[in-house]
């Protein structure tokens, strides 16, 4: 528990810095100068930002790819939409067929109920149907597969 005691007296001691010494905690943990006129208050959100992320690990890799990807869309097109999410309402029953056998999950309030328990996610039901780690929302048909990793021609 110490390091989140030590993260929230840093995250507090920034707000007595001045902006000088802000700009000195950005080249140290940024490695690089802040931009020219970046304000106060975005350097402080800033260094806040990345002492968090030494911590908890900040994003990951696949977030940073698809974040990567839908700028990329942003800058061609001026365009950017996310595919719709499926929202299932409580009542809905989703079914699969595994290796002969039908499986059927009711959506309640909150979770989901499959062969007379309650579960928190998708996940832990196609984990106990398959006896592997499965993405339940995939497992069950509620997102297609990812796409295969394509070099053609630019950076991800």
């Amino acid at each position: 528990m110490q390091p989140t005691t030590d993260l929230e007296a840093q995250l507090t001691s920034l707000i007595d810095l001045n902006k000088d010494k802000l700009q000195i905690q950005w080249r140290k943990l940024y490695r690089t100068h802040p931009p020219p006129f970046i304000s106060r208050d975005l350097l402080v959100r800033a260094v806040a930002y990345k002492l968090q992320e030494q911590i908890h690990s900040g994003l990951t890799n696949r977030t940073r790819r698809k974040l990567r990807s839908w700028t990329a869309t942003l800058e061609e097109d001026g365009k950017q939409t996310r595919p719709p999410e499926i929202l299932l309402k409580p009542g809905a029953s989703l079914v699969r067929e595994w290796h002969g056998n039908t499986y059927r999950v009711m959506v309640l309030e909150e979770g989901f109920e499959y062969d007379g328990r309650r579960y928190t996610t998708l996940t832990k039901i196609a984990r106990d149907i398959t006896g592997t780690h499965w993405s339940g929302p995939r497992f069950f048909g509620l997102k297609r597969p990812a796409k295969p990793f394509s070099t053609g021609g630019g950076e991800l």
